[in-house]
C-alpha cells in the first residue's frame, strides 16, 4: 500500500461488528486511525467538532442503517445539509445486514452513497473498496 487513509468512521452500534471491521481494517492496513460512532447523532457530532481548527473529515465512512437514536437514512439527511468544509472528500459507504431490496434502490438516489455492501466487512471487500475508490492509496 502505498500510503493510508487518514481516518475511517464506522457509524455502527453493534460492538460486535466495530470490533470485526476495525480488525479487517487493521489486517488490511489501510488506515492511520479509526473512528467508531454508535448512531447518527453521535458521527454528525464527531464531524462537525474541530481538532486544531479542522473538521476530521474522515476519508472513508461505513454507515448502517438501523441504529437507534438516529438511524443510516436519518443521518444522511443530516449530513447532507452540511457545509462541504466538514464532509471532506468522503467515500461513504453503507454497510449493512439489511436484506430489503428498497433499501439498496434508496441508496442509489442519495448522491453522498458511493456503495452499498453487505456486514461484515471482510479483508477481500476492503482491498475492493479501496481499489474502486481509492487508487492512489493502493
Amino acid at each position: 500500500m502505498k500510503k493510508k487513509l487518514n481516518c475511517i468512521l464506522l457509524i455502527d452500534d453493534d460492538d460486535a461488528i466495530n470490533f470485526i471491521h476495525e480488525w479487517v481494517i487493521n489486517k488490511v492496513g489501510c488506515a492511520e486511525k479509526i473512528e467508531m460512532a454508535e448512531n447518527g447523532i453521535q458521527a454528525l457530532e464527531y464531524l462537525e467538532s474541530t481538532r486544531e481548527g479542522k473538521h476530521p473529515q474522515p476519508d472513508l465512512i461505513f454507515l448502517d442503517i438501523n441504529m437507534p437514536g438516529m438511524n443510516g437514512w436519518e443521518f444522511l439527511e443530516e449530513y447532507h445539509k452540511l457545509d462541504e468544509s466538514k464532509k471532506g472528500k468522503i467515500v461513504l459507504v453503507m454497510l449493512t445486514s439489511s436484506l430489503n431490496p428498497d433499501d439498496l434502490a434508496k441508496s442509489k438516489n442519495i448522491t453522498e452513497v458511493s456503495g452499498f455492501q453487505n456486514k461484515p466487512l471482510t479483508i477481500e471487500l476492503m482491498q475492493e473498496i479501496l481499489k474502486e475508490h481509492f487508487e492512489d492509496y493502493l
